[in-house]
């Protein structure tokens, strides 16, 4: 892997990306990312690996790999490392540059518009005791991720992005904006769930009822 060698600046995290896209090499290593994103560390990688899962999700089995590093780096968060680590083969690993410079294309508009509003504000959201909660429960989201479950994992990917930029921006206003969204994810969850184990059940009495009606006929 070549030697890449990023001093930390006060560029926003959109013109990182953007000047991460524009190298010449035509591989993006992963420590080439870590690298680049400098102090951003943790908070950077959930927004970059949420991101990314998000847009793969369509894809069958794309998450269960991609979201395998954003559980580990959400386990660092959890576990309060002040300094983000990776496996070596995983520093690495690369992807082409092209397809990274395609993928932020998709996510820019979106990126810029909530980059705009960010601001350090509400600290407390951000505070030691809420980052391991954060650490926990996108953890849990980043599990979810590596599930086989068709667009399922849309929303935790997103979440994980969500804290992630917020953490990265010091925003308490959207890390409580994650928090929302998750909490109103699973109460769609659990009435979802409920739906179909009522429509289950009320097939099965239908299949049961109709069972004994036609043994009922042949006098059964």
């Amino acid at each position: 892997m070549p030697d890449y060698d990023y001093q930390n600046d006060d560029r926003p995290f959109s013109q990182v990306l953007d000047d991460i896209g524009v190298k010449d090499d035509p591989k993006l290593y992963l420590g080439e990312l870590v690298n680049a994103f400098g102090e951003r560390g943790l908070g950077a990688m959930m927004v970059f690996f949420g991101l990314i899962n998000a847009i793969a999700s369509p894809i069958p089995g794309s998450t269960t790999i991609l979201g395998a590093p954003m559980v580990l780096i959400c386990l660092q968060l959890l576990i309060r490392r002040d300094q983000l680590w990776m496996p070596k083969w995983a520093l690495s690993s690369s992807i082409p540059r092209a397809s990274y410079r395609s993928t932020i294309a998709k996510v820019k508009k979106p990126l810029l518009f909530v980059e705009r509003l960010s601001k350090p504000r509400y600290r407390i959201m951000s505070s030691e005791v809420a980052e391991v909660l954060i650490g926990l429960v996108s953890t849990l989201l980043a599990v979810i991720v590596m599930l086989p479950i068709f667009g399922g994992n849309l929303f935790p990917s997103l979440f994980v992005a969500l804290f992630g930029f917020g953490l990265m921006q010091r925003d308490g206003a959207l890390i409580g904006a994650a928090w929302v969204g998750i909490a109103g994810f699973c109460v769609f969850v659990w009435l979802a769930w409920e739906l179909i184990s009522r429509l289950f059940l009320a097939s099965a009495d239908w299949f049961v009822h109709g069972w004994h009606w036609i043994q009922g006929l042949f006098g059964g």
